[in-house]
């Protein structure tokens, strides 16, 4: 059985109803009103283009034989960036062409990119439209600085006395160059079909001294003050920065994507929300050179003046290979997030999977609460899981204050992490550690609870060390390791290869254990029931 997540004019998105992690059990063929298009398949997510608006269809899976119907929305006109004077021969910039057409589209109306390879400047979408890049055609972005005009970070609304957030670098107002696409204050918005997205981020020189640069890098797709805005099936890659940034957007939607960037690229995450309420990422597949997807809600500034989590975000059958982070959470936290649901996800050789970053200085509104992993694969992951609140990679993330060890008072710096539930996980060759969880002495992590996991070291694993914060020290085949949290749940825990003890504890109130044993044997050892 599938389901439907999104049917647009001229494409949809269906996910198969199993309880299996990215892939199928076994290859299956799509057909449409009784007709395979020969393709064999084996993600759970698959999707149909080509389709015509405003039209019936019977959707069916084989050889299961199930199927369901579904009818396109009609549009109200169709517009070919070619019949505005777009070329499409990777030389000639089509800006002009491109976002000419965006700029008469109808309402309800659909912009197409077909047949040859777009290089062009950035572009703005507006409300009611669909971006069509079918299966061949291409947008290349310009390397050129110059092309891309310059947005403030923070300006003052004449009149009012308020302001508002044109532009953001990690989590704080700050002049960027405007992203490749960008969208601000819009609203029922698709960027569909199979098509690729370019960056073009090495060829600009956008990677050289890129901490050191007095402009931010622009994004890949920027997606600002935004409502109902899905991106599905496209292939994006090569970004300056970030691909996918939805800033202080509500109801976004990323079906059957894929992101790939060079491993040693910096900053190229993959896709990071920032103080969104609803975003669902399923079916994606990330390869990054950062994270694969971070979520966030700025520093200390953007979280003590609008106090917005990013909260209700489901993330399920993506893949996620190379990352720094697999999921990440901050560092740029101090809007909070709530509300995390990861399902059925397969991590590869990220260096961490579930990654937490924050620190002393966040702020009081940083909370982190209601974080779920469940259903969840991992594969040559340095450290599977790992929540660290001595994150030490900012400009003052090395102080004493951020970096101090010794209990302080919990002051309205020090953020709150609260419930993280991590179940049904399997964890094969493990390097540093299975799992690092470090809280705040003032503010310790509230509750742990690890159910259903197993965790095998690899035989020639590396040492190193296991989240970025001072004095951990490097680590190898360690076992799960809790510093300052309140309450640990293990139940059905097993480890395979662990150096030292299986779960090491310092400063914990309550450690409740069910059936945590080691390939030879329940651990009798190190771990204590209360």
């Amino acid at each position: 059985m599938f389901k439907v997540l999104y049917v647009g004019s001229s494409s949809a998105c269906f996910e198969l109803q199993n309880n299996l992690i990215y892939y199928s059990e076994r290859e299956y063929f799509v057909t449409v009103d009784g007709k395979s298009d020969g393709k064999a398949r084996r993600e759970n997510v698959f999707s149909l283009f080509n389709l015509k608006p405003a039209t019936k269809y019977r959707v069916g899976t084989a050889p299961d034989g199930f199927s369901l119907e579904i009818e396109t929305p009609a549009e109200s006109a169709c517009l070919d960036a070619r019949s505005f004077g777009a070329v499409g021969d990777g030389a000639t910039n089509d800006w002009r062409a491109i976002q000419t057409a965006i700029d008469c589209c109808p309402k309800n109306g659909r912009v197409l990119i077909s047949g040859g390879v777009f290089y062009t400047s950035p572009i703005v979408l507006k409300s009611h439209m669909t971006l069509e890049i079918a299966g061949g055609a291409k947008l290349l972005a310009s390397e050129n600085a110059a092309d891309y005009p310059v947005l403030p970070g923070e300006v003052e609304c004449a009149g009012s006395g308020g302001a508002l957030q044109c532009a953001t670098w990690e989590g704080e107002p700050r002049a960027c160059y405007r992203s490749f696409i960008s969208a601000f204050h819009a609203e029922d918005i698709c960027v569909t079909g199979e098509g690729a997205v370019d960056g073009n981020g090495g060829g600009g020189g956008w990677y050289a001294d890129c901490k050191g640069q007095s402009i931010a890098r622009p994004r890949l797709m920027f997606i600002n003050g935004c409502k109902n805005f899905t991106v599905h099936g496209l292939a994006a890659g090569n970004s300056a920065s970030w691909h996918y940034h939805p800033f202080f957007s509500k109801n976004v939607n990323f079906y059957d994507i894929r992101v790939t960037a060079d491993r040693a690229s910096p900053n190229t995450d993959g896709c990071n929300p920032e103080s969104c309420d609803g975003v669902k990422i399923i079916g994606a597949a990330f390869s990054t050179g950062d994270d694969c997807i971070a979520v966030k809600s700025g520093k200390a500034y953007m979280g003590a003046k609008y106090r917005t989590p990013c909260k209700n975000i489901t993330v399920r059958n993506c893949l996620m290979r190379f990352g720094h982070g697999g999921v990440t959470l901050g560092s740029e936290m101090s809007g909070g997030i709530k509300n995390l649901d990861v399902s059925r996800c397969f991590f590869s050789q990220t260096d961490r999977g579930l990654r937490i970053k924050t620190r002393r200085g966040r702020g009081k509104y940083g909370i982190i609460d209601n974080v779920k992993f469940e259903s969840v694969r991992m594969e040559n992951v340095l450290t599977p899981l790992v929540v660290n609140m001595f994150y030490c990679c900012d400009a003052d993330g090395l102080t004493e204050y951020v970096q101090s060890r010794g209990k302080r008072p919990a002051d309205d710096g020090a953020p709150y992490l609260g419930r993280f539930r991590f179940k049904d996980m399997d964890c094969t060759d493990c390097e540093y550690a299975a799992g690092f969880f470090c809280g705040l002495p003032e503010r310790p992590v509230k509750e742990i609870s690890i159910e259903n996991a197993r965790f095998s070291m690899k035989g020639d694993a590396g040492s190193g060390v296991p989240a970025m914060a001072s004095f951990i020290g490097e680590h190898s085949k360690a076992g799960l390791l809790f510093t300052n949290v309140e309450t640990v749940k293990l139940k059905n825990v097993t480890f395979s290869g662990v150096s030292g003890g299986e779960v090491v504890t310092d400063n914990v109130d309550n450690l409740i254990t069910e059936n945590v044993t080691k390939c030879d044997g329940l651990i009798t050892d190190n771990v204590k029931t209360s």
